[in-house]
């Protein structure tokens, strides 16, 4: 394997296109992974008046269990919806690099440490609700009330998106092979913990844009679907990191905006 990787590290790295190529069950896995996530967020979206949907939107910050659990839930669901996507070209490379050895338990062990990674986020999305909820800040739609954290998320966001930390996490992201040669572990442990690091990258590339959901509602898809699209530009194009600065300079201008106008 360590010949196999020296060689790995020889050949460009290969297009998300080719990946798919090689790799179509993998491919079709996550994208109906995904689908079927945007499945359920639509289905929330639309049919607010279900017993489930409800659960998601307390009126106020006194939660209940159930609450807890079914808002934890939604998010771990959207964190899904966003993230696969985007993170399509890290575990087709995982899948090619693993393919030699037979051991396709490998990869789902990748996967699996992936989402667990975005599901402990989801905890503290939730978390975080509640937090925002409770002097009024969001509303049940769980869209913000508050020019002032509306401006204040808009503009850490733009800001994070020059800081070094997002830049590393970002870079960590946009170069799958460097990523996995680097961080290359044998078994399914190894796997594992090679799926949390870099749900742990994606992370710390991406938590500030996440907030972001605060500013048009959970509850929004379109600003949900903007998010996702915004993520996987980020990472998937060429000139992905000139477009996180781009980005960057538009959150900053908006924040500030809101923060001076103050307006709803």
């Amino acid at each position: 394997m360590a010949q196999e990787r020296r060689d790995s590290a020889d050949r460009p790295p290969q297009s998300t296109v080719a990946l798919i190529a090689r790799q179509p069950r993998w491919a079709i896995g996550i994208l109906a992974l995904a689908l079927m996530a945007w499945a359920f967020l639509a289905w929330i979206a639309i049919d607010m008046g279900h017993p489930f949907a409800q659960l998601t939107m307390p009126a106020s910050s006194s939660w209940t269990a159930s609450n807890m659990l079914a808002i934890w839930s939604m998010w771990a669901v959207m964190m899904a919806a966003m993230m696969l996507p985007s993170a399509m070209p890290m575990v087709l490379t995982f899948v090619n690099m693993s393919a030699p050895s037979g051991d396709m338990a490998r990869a789902r062990s990748f996967v699996a440490a992936y989402l667990t990674v975005w599901f402990a986020f989801s905890a503290g999305a939730t978390a975080a609700q509640w937090a925002l909820q409770l002097p009024g800040w969001i509303d049940p739609m769980i869209l913000s009330t508050s020019p002032l954290l509306t401006g204040a998320l808009l503009l850490i966001a733009g800001v994070y998106q020059f800081s070094r930390l997002k830049r590393m996490c970002l870079s960590r992201c946009r170069t799958p092979l460097g990523f996995l040669l680097g961080e290359w572990r044998p078994g399914a442990y190894g796997a594992f913990v090679m799926g949390a690091r870099h749900g742990l990258f994606c992370v710390g590339c991406c938590w500030a844009l996440m907030a972001l959901l605060f500013v048009g509602g959970v509850m929004n898809l379109a600003w949900v679907a903007a998010l996702s699209i915004a993520v996987a530009l980020e990472k998937l194009l060429p000139r992905g990191d000139r477009l996180a600065a781009a980005l960057g300079m538009v959150l900053i201008a908006l924040g500030g905006i809101k923060l001076m106008t103050g307006s709803g």
